[in-house]
């Protein structure tokens, strides 16, 4: 099974879809999986990441938040 990144985002996002285009290829590389959660269909999600998409979190709860580069979410991955 393939290790997941969730990758909290909303609704015409444009640094989300950069962001998504930043990591599809690595997380290729590495054989991980993204996740995507729309943070507008749950107001918990809402009041904690509000303005501050996209926002990437591991399964350990490891967050970055945007402007991230490739190598500081390899770094994460490893």
């Amino acid at each position: 099974m393939a290790k997941q990144l969730i990758i909290y985002t909303g609704p015409k996002c444009h640094l989300c879809e950069q962001a998504k285009g930043l990591l599809y290829p690595l997380l290729a590389e590495k054989g991980w999986h993204l996740v995507e959660i729309d943070i507008t269909s749950d107001s918990a999600l809402q009041v904690q990441y509000g303005l501050r998409i996209p926002v990437v979190v591991t399964a350990d709860g490891r967050e970055k938040g945007w402007p991230f580069t490739a190598a500081q979410i390899a770094r994460m991955l490893d």
